[in-house]
């Protein structure tokens, strides 16, 4: 039988589970996954509010993760995220498309090569993060964009969604969302101008 009770287990979501083992009684919590919550817009940097969300809920104790995958300009890296509230940790690739022209990126390998694998390390620092249970909730800021350029694959995004570990929202954002995410998602905002 499970028991769920909004008010007195809400911290961590976690639903009761009552077994009854030799007429002892027993209750366990069960970890629940939050909601998947997409984000989408017709252009690029109109996801300010969810910055401002992220920023709120850590305030509020929330452990919150915010990655941006194609923000740059800081070469922070993983090994460089930055703590904010105490309870936010703002992580940017160490080498993105938006700290150079996509012409000087197109023309030098060695940029372009670099820019990739900056990129796959903070996801594969996002996937363990995603299985961790250790974050309230997780912000994927342009992931779709990694995807269209096929630097992440987006059945390994499906994939680690659907094997992930945490006990509130996973939001992705984006402009060009594959149909096979929004069909994962629980909700979808559409951002207009």
């Amino acid at each position: 039988m499970v028991i769920s009770s909004s008010h007195i287990y809400s911290k961590g979501n976690l639903d009761v589970v009552k077994t009854n083992t030799a007429n002892k009684i027993n209750l366990k919590r069960i970890p629940q996954n939050g909601q998947i919550q997409i984000y989408q817009s017709s252009y690029r940097g109109s996801y300010t509010s969810i910055i401002r969300d992220s920023l709120r809920n850590a305030a509020l104790g929330r452990k919150v993760l915010l990655i941006q995958f194609m923000k740059g300009g800081v070469k922070q890296g993983v090994d460089n995220a930055v703590k904010l509230c105490g309870n936010l940790t703002w992580v940017r690739s160490s080498h993105s498309f938006d700290q150079y022209n996509s012409e000087a990126i197109e023309n030098n390998k060695n940029l372009k090569k670099s820019i990739h694998e900056s990129t796959i390390e903070l996801w594969n620092f996002c996937k363990k993060e995603l299985q961790s249970g250790e974050n309230d909730q997780i912000i994927l800021d342009e992931i779709f964009l990694a995807i269209d350029m096929k630097i992440i694959d987006k059945d390994d995004l499906i994939s680690t969604l659907e094997n992930r570990f945490i006990s509130g929202d996973v939001i992705l954002t984006g402009t060009d969302i594959p149909k096979d995410l929004l069909l994962m998602a629980n909700q979808i905002t559409e951002l207009r101008s």
